[in-house]
């Protein structure tokens, strides 16, 4: 079951002028469910997106990349589940650009003006076929209001939708952030199988959008783990309407540019939170927090040394404060130049560690009473600087063993 996670409801996602979103069955992989999901976009909309540093990335990730480069302007995104078009080869680009093409004659415009993303089984042949199909379908139910059933249509593993809204003032206009993400195994993200696209009414100047989109990316869905695995397939696409009729937001630093990152990597950070929380067999939620860095990347190093450790993993599965597995993930963690003397260990309230060694006053029943809980705290300390970092993850239980090792099945 995900940790203290409840899906928002239909009715508390607020459409976004300019936007249409349909879904339809078409039986990709396997029938009976939506597996087909199409964004289209009016004339006017601005799009950027950060993809997978996984060097061997799927067809589609390729083609929005070259698109996005080529500075088309897009007017449809179309989303598959059940097949990850990854380790396909030329077929899988051509089936690619087949899916562009095909989405290009329902909406009457140019196949250059679709992004197509893909998720699911990996080195498998696209059946671009049953998409072409089904986009009929998926035409027929654009509407605005569609943002609930397209988290649901864009699922592979996940147990229940990811969705997220908000709304703020800018320029005495409401403006809309509403978005959806999906992704429970093989996800760290590490951007520059998740996928996370958001939109607002927004009127932004384009070309601030490359800069808000890897921000928000940055803030959210790169600062989660589940088991530091980074997919062929990671893509997060940011969406502005223009629509929202305020003056154009044409700075980032200024009053308005960072009330609308603001809502953006709110609800970007809403989303990335929700997959770790949804995580394949996750029972606990759990943030750590390192400080004391002499800058971001060496805290970083340290944060993801200890949520990526498969013993710390299923040491928290477990409640079994077995905490030394900690303290070796910070000193593997590459900091050549570490002094363990210094570090401290804080398990939420309670202090493990200090000067590199265990806490005079720790309890080893504190320890416990902090990993029975279904969401906690590390903190780490290294008394090196002023550099602090965050990142999320989930423990490591049998059920994940079980999902993956069945996931095909």
């Amino acid at each position: 079951m995900p940790v203290n996670f409840t899906p928002t409801p239909a009715d508390q996602l607020h459409p976004v002028a300019g936007l249409r979103i349909g879904t339809a069955m078409a039986g990709v992989r396997k029938a009976n469910r939506r597996d087909l999901v199409l964004f289209a976009l009016d004339e006017g909309c601005a799009v950027a997106g950060v993809f997978t540093n996984n060097r061997f990335c799927a067809a589609p990730v390729q083609v929005c990349r070259e698109l996005l480069a080529a500075g088309s302007g897009i007017r449809a995104l179309v989303v598959n589940t059940g097949n990850a078009n990854a380790g396909t080869g030329a077929d899988g680009l051509a089936r690619a650009r087949r899916t562009c093409a095909a989405v290009a004659a329902c909406l009457g415009v140019e196949a250059q003006a679709v992004l197509p993303f893909s998720t699911g089984v990996i080195m498998e042949t696209l059946p671009v076929e049953r998409i072409e199909a089904g986009l009929p379908a998926a035409q027929a139910d654009l509407h605005a209001a569609h943002w609930a059933q397209a988290a649901e249509g864009i699922m592979t593993t996940d147990t229940l939708p990811k969705a997220a809204s908000r709304q703020v003032s800018i320029g005495g206009q409401t403006v809309t952030v509403t978005g959806i993400s999906k992704g429970a195994g093989m996800i760290r993200p590490n951007m520059a199988t998740m996928l996370g696209f958001v939109a607002t009414d927004a009127v932004i100047a384009p070309a601030l959008l490359d800069a808000l989109v890897r921000q928000a990316a940055d803030a959210s869905f790169n600062r989660i783990t589940i088991d530091g695995d980074t997919s062929t397939n990671d893509s997060f696409v940011l969406v502005a309407t223009q629509r929202a009729g305020h003056a154009a937001i044409t700075d980032l630093g200024s009053a308005e540019g960072r009330a609308l990152a603001d809502a953006v990597i709110g609800v970007s950070r809403q989303l990335a939170q929700a997959i770790v929380r949804d995580g394949e067999g996750a029972t606990k939620f759990i943030t750590v927090r390192v400080e004391g860095g002499r800058d971001e990347a060496e805290c970083r190093l340290v944060a993801y040394a200890i949520a990526h450790s498969p013993l710390v993993k299923t040491a928290f599965f477990a409640s079994d404060p077995n905490l030394g597995r900690i303290l070796a993930a910070v000193g593997y963690a590459g900091i050549d130049d570490l002094d363990q003397g210094l570090i401290d260990l804080h398990l939420d309230d309670v202090h493990v560690a200090t000067k590199g060694g265990r806490h005079p006053a720790y309890q080893e029943a504190d320890g416990q009473r902090v990993m029975k809980q279904s969401e906690i705290t590390v903190r780490v300390h290294l008394h090196r600087g002023g550099a602090a970092t965050e990142v999320w993850t989930c423990d490591l239980s049998h059920d994940y063993v079980s999902i993956n090792a069945d996931y095909r099945s």
